[in-house]
């Protein structure tokens, strides 16, 4: 792959072809990520159309379906016995072949990113997207995001692999691929590659290095999987416009609902998990359980409906699947004087149970997408409430219809608060919806629900912050020692030490193991200047390596004369990178004044130690100013 690449003129070292080589290979994985999006919706759609339509009599007007059932049509004793053949057959492919491909594929990438190098298994993204295209074509709740998410992770992380590329460039090509999957299917270029820096973090904190590599790949993958589909939003709504600042008022109440449904989300979600977690049953099958429990709410949710407004009862079963065809209609009744509170209540609240049991249970798929449904309902509740409540500020009368504002940023505000991305988030739903007249009022409502949400995140492999995440810990210690040096770490029992002369035999030297505590040794010439560096393990190699002749050996044999001595005006983020480059564990520090007279050992961990108190007082330095 290399060669071929070179041969293209994009796999020089460095200048222009350097930069070339970024844009070919961000390039690379939006084509990928754009084919992938492409095969996991075709195969998503054939599912659908075998299993529920087919079988089941279930037409959603929903990814395959062209027409909505006649209720009568619904055989709905099957719409048990489907989702949990479909959750066996996904409980099977995952556990016998990639165990880590279980749940939301998502956070499944947000853990390789922090804690595993960028490096993402290559049979994940396949067994993710056969394993997601089973649970939620048989009328498992998940969305698409998370096999796509997958898709184009996984090739980013496979294409650095190949090409032996750094840490830092395999976790920004997979982080340009997650931006990419989602940013193609759910027809959101921007938003996709925003929150693939976004999504990394539980704080307002962004992998920026990532963004300019994720805006090439989400363009190609945009533009490949539209090509093949179309270049129109995912959902088809009116013309909307944001023109009376009182509605801010009843939107701020819009914020703390979801806020609020978000932490429902959250603990509905992992509660479930656990619950399946403790059975004592083989993994292989508790997706079937899952499979099963959720048939039996949409039947449920379906006969309970039916008591309130049998003409919504078919789209009702938008609780299992994807749901966008009851989002559609939600987003675009013929009249929303004639939504029922009470149905949006069933279907919202029965897609957060759906979508935690066939997720939380270890099938696969998604959770952006049902969180769509769930707020897009509970937003369009809080509407029509707000409608009763201040009929002269919410209307819904031609041609103004605010409930479907409240719809939009229902999804926005519900998302934003269960997954901490504001930023993408508005802007995804704008994309989806092209409403972009609301994009005022979603950043309204997306600060609001972020702040009152801090406590929880639907994604659990999330960082707090750049500061904790394990792939720039590095990065931070450097920045958090800036202004330290060598005279803050070097404790006054570091300046005493021993110096070995340059003819001091090895027997003599050997004895320095049981007699000192330090395990690196200067070496001084006869005039006690600064000549070279050993560690005990030099002393023990030469023992073993010099047979019969070692004891004639003599310091100066042993002495590393590369290691450049430190001062105490050295920067502490200077010496790290010479422990890190080095082998020793200790540094010789010289005098600045008189270089070759040694005054003093810095071991590494004086080093860490002066990093956790400079952490600490930061820490303790925000909180304060937190406080009011």
């Amino acid at each position: 792959m290399r060669a071929s690449l070179k041969r293209l003129g994009v796999w020089p070292e460095t200048g222009v072809r350097l930069l070339g080589r970024g844009i070919a290979l961000a390039a690379l994985v939006g084509v990928v990520a754009g084919l992938g999006a492409l095969a996991f919706d075709w195969l998503l759609r054939l599912v659908h159309r075998v299993a529920l339509e087919q079988i089941a009599g279930y037409y959603g007007n929903d990814l395959a379906s062209s027409r909505l059932s006649d209720a009568s049509e619904i055989h709905w004793w099957l719409l048990l016995v489907v989702p949990t053949v479909g959750g066996l057959l996904s409980g099977w492919l995952v556990y016998t072949f990639a165990p880590e491909a279980e749940g939301h594929g998502t956070d499944a990438a947000i853990r390789a990113y922090h804690r595993n190098r960028g490096i993402i298994r290559g049979r994940v993204p396949l067994i993710k997207t056969l394993a997601s295209a089973l649970t939620i074509g048989t009328g498992g709740s998940g969305g698409r995001e998370g096999p796509i998410a997958q898709i184009g992770a996984g090739f980013g992380s496979f294409l650095a692999t190949r090409l032996r590329l750094s840490d830092t460039e395999r976790r920004t090509l997979m982080a340009a691929g997650l931006g990419a999957g989602i940013g193609a299917i759910f027809h959101a270029p921007l938003a996709g590659a925003i929150f693939s820096a976004e999504v990394l973090y539980r704080d307002p904190d962004f992998d920026a290095e990532n963004l300019i590599p994720a805006f090439i790949a989400t363009t190609v993958a945009y533009s490949v999987f539209s090509m093949a589909t179309d270049f129109e939003p995912l959902f088809t709504v009116m013309r909307l416009k944001f023109d009376d600042p009182l509605m801010l008022l009843p939107l701020a109440a819009l914020a703390v609902a979801m806020a609020g449904m978000s932490l429902l989300y959250v603990r509905c979600f992992y509660g479930t998990h656990r619950i399946f977690h403790a059975i004592k049953l083989p993994p292989h099958i508790k997706p079937a359980i899952g499979g099963l429990l959720t048939g039996a709410v949409g039947v449920a949710v379906f006969f309970g409906v039916a008591m309130i407004d049998p003409t919504a009862r078919v789209q009702a079963l938008g609780v299992m699947g994807v749901g966008y065809g009851y989002l559609q209609t939600v987003l675009n009744p013929p009249n929303h004087q004639n939504l029922l509170i009470g149905v949006l209540l069933m279907v919202g609240l029965g897609k957060i149970l759906t979508t935690s049991l066939s997720i939380g249970s270890g099938g696969s798929g998604g959770v952006f997408g049902p969180s769509m449904v769930i707020g897009g309902s509970l937003g369009a509740v809080v509407g029509l409430l707000f409608h009763r409540w201040m009929p002269g500020i919410v209307v819904v009368d031609a041609p103004r219809n605010d409930v479907i504002v409240f719809v939009i940023l229902g999804m926005a505000s519900f998302f934003a608060a269960a997954a901490k991305t504001p930023v993408s988030t508005l802007i995804m739903v704008s994309e989806m919806t092209n409403g972009y007249a609301l994009l005022l009022p979603s950043m309204w409502v997306c600060a609001l629900a972020f702040l009152l949400s801090r406590g929880w995140t639907l994604y659990r492999e999330q960082a707090v912050s750049r500061l904790d995440s394990p792939a720039h810990r590095g990065d931070f210690i450097i920045d958090v020692l800036e202004g330290l040096t060598v005279r803050d770490a070097i404790h006054r029992v570091n300046r005493q030490f021993v110096a070995v002369p340059l003819r001091q035999s090895l027997g003599e030297m050997s004895r320095l193991v049981t007699d000192t505590h330090q395990t690196c040794f200067p070496v001084v010439d006869g005039e006690g200047k600064y000549y070279g560096l050993f560690g005990i393990a030099d002393i023990r190699q030469f023992l073993y390596d010099g047979g019969e002749f070692a004891m004639l050996a003599v310091a100066q044999d042993l002495a590393d004369t590369d290691v450049q001595p430190l001062t105490l005006q050295t920067d502490l983020s200077g010496a790290i990178g010479q422990f890190a480059q080095g082998r020793f564990e200790e540094l010789p520090v010289v005098d600045e004044a008189d270089p070759g007279t040694v005054i003093g050992m810095l071991r590494r961990v004086d080093v860490i130690a002066a990093y956790s108190a400079r952490l600490l007082e930061i820490r303790k330095s925000d909180q304060a100013a937190a406080k009011p």
